[in-house]
């Protein structure tokens, strides 16, 4: 019987010839939720046997991967800032980067939170989960989108806190709010069909790019956040890295306050934080 280690020895081998980058981390998560184990144990379970019924579930995954859909989504779950959320092609792959725009988010308290294009609401709701007691409002265009989000608020304790609601931008939010976020879709049009196949043929494009030079939400941001923002509230949105110097610009046209861009892990640029006057 083949044991896990001649399948990971393998399936990175596949994974390889076929470009995918990253494929020996790839092979072990994959491994590692077929056999149900965490990915840290998975090295103690290496010399075990597996069984066909495993060896068959692992081949699948793996020709998932070599066809480039993203490892979150064949597992159905991406671990951001300390928890799990479920992952589906309906929404983003919550990137690390983000979890910047959250860290910034938390630097100060709030009791209610807006965020515009909530997706998996991997922002909103883990701004919920550590802000206890506050309340937030999660808005996006796609139905599906939200259906997502909100099994994520419900596997995570915070339905009771969180109101989902299908729209344009502010079209569906009443209000004030003393924390305004965002991840809008900023990849400008020309820039799209350079994105990596993970991203290109199994993400949401209305999620990735609103078409033109990127920029729109942010413009739509700009112009109508302060309506929805109580005096001393915060506005935070992330943004491409190459996007910081427009954005800052629109929002102090804007009349926002304390304007500045925070950078990533990686050393881009990647929120854009404002205060209301």
């Amino acid at each position: 019987m083949i044991t896990a280690q001649v399948l990971l020895v393998q399936a990175t081998r596949r994974l390889n010839d076929a470009g995918v980058e990253g494929a020996a981390g790839d092979a072990r998560a994959l491994l590692a939720h077929v056999l149900g184990v965490e990915r840290g144990r998975l090295t103690l379970i290496l010399p075990d046997p597996v069984s066909h019924e495993q060896q068959t579930a692992f081949d699948r995954v793996i020709e998932a991967r070599v066809n480039r859909q993203p490892v979150a989504q064949i597992i159905g779950k991406r671990h951001f800032y300390g928890r799990d959320f479920i992952v589906t092609g309906d929404v983003l792959d919550p990137r690390p980067e983000t979890e910047e725009l959250v860290a910034a988010a938390l630097q100060a308290p709030f009791e209610r939170v807006l965020d515009l294009g909530t997706g998996s609401g991997c922002i909103l709701l883990t701004l919920l989960a550590e802000q206890g007691g506050a309340t937030g409002v999660g808005v996006d265009l796609s139905g599906d989108a939200l259906s997502v989000a909100r099994q994520n608020a419900g596997a995570l304790g915070v339905s009771d806190r969180v109101n989902l609601c299908q729209g344009s931008w502010f079209d569906p939010v009443v209000g004030e709010f003393d924390l305004v976020v965002s991840n809008p879709p900023y990849i400008a049009a020309d820039e799209m069909p350079g994105l990596s196949q993970d991203v290109l043929n199994w993400e949401p494009h209305l999620a990735l790019t609103p078409g033109g030079d990127g920029l729109d939400p942010y413009r739509e941001i700009a112009d109508k956040a302060s309506k929805f923002m109580m005096p001393g509230g915060r506005l935070l949105v992330e943004i491409g890295p190459t996007q910081g110097a427009q954005v800052a610009a629109m929002f102090s046209a804007a009349g926002l306050r304390d304007v500045n861009v925070r950078r990533d892990i990686d050393g881009r640029d990647r929120v854009v934080c404002a205060n209301m006057r």
